[in-house]
């Protein structure tokens, strides 16, 4: 007897590690909608493009909204841990992802992490952790923060299985700045930057709800 797919979640929340998802959960989910999940990916693209495939391919994966969240490097001088990043569009080597609603959701944030930044733009991928030059390198390219996992997540998430372009649910990608220029992760400030990106990231929650309320409301 065939096992049927579970139904995929109405939101879907993905991170790589698990203190990204424990300070998602000790944030508390309330106002959470029906079908919320928080899925722990693993690190790495790889382990993101597998995981997160498996969570949509249930029935109403097509239309699950899905939100990659985290900590990330940020490119520009003058980010500091504990900042947010909020993608107008991911990028990977396959290709580029544009994101839903980043002007509501960076307003959301703003409500929820009252005195944090807030920076909009281009959120890049990468296989390794990224210091040094390649910082520089990548800034070159227009990006102002780099991940391993959104780009993978995001890029999975509005592709069928032959990889074409096949997607209802919004999409979107908040992250936590934990290292910057001023402030890279071989460095001794790295503890007192960890626990303020660990703070904010609990914090966060609320402004994820209220995206995907927004979601849901007819488009003018």
């Amino acid at each position: 007897m065939q096992r049927r797919a579970e139904p995929a979640a109405a939101l879907l929340v993905a991170c790589a590690l698990r203190i990204e998802r424990a300070a998602l959960r000790s944030g508390g989910e309330r106002g959470a909608p029906d079908g919320y999940a928080v899925l722990r990916t693993g690190m790495g693209p790889r382990a993101a493009d597998l995981a997160v495939a498996r969570a949509l391919a249930g029935p109403g994966g097509a239309r699950t909204a899905v939100l990659a969240t985290g900590f990330c490097a940020g490119l520009v001088p003058g980010m500091n841990p504990g900042d947010l990043i909020v993608a107008e569009e991911t990028r990977d080597p396959r290709g580029t992802v544009s994101c839903d609603g980043t002007a509501l959701l960076a307003e959301a944030l703003a409500r929820a992490v009252p005195g944090a930044a807030v920076h909009l733009g281009a959120l890049t991928g990468s296989d390794h952790v990224v210091r040094g030059q390649e910082r520089a390198q990548l800034r070159a390219t227009g990006a102002i923060a780099v991940d391993m996992e959104s780009a993978a997540t995001l890029w999975t998430a509005t592709r069928d299985a032959r990889g074409a372009l096949d997607r209802r649910g919004p999409v979107a990608a908040v992250r936590v700045i934990v290292d910057a220029p001023e402030h890279e992760l071989v460095r001794i400030g790295t503890v007192r930057g960890g626990i303020s990106a660990f703070r904010v990231l609990r914090a966060v929650l609320p402004a994820f709800f209220d995206w995907h309320r927004s979601s849901l409301l007819p488009r003018r």
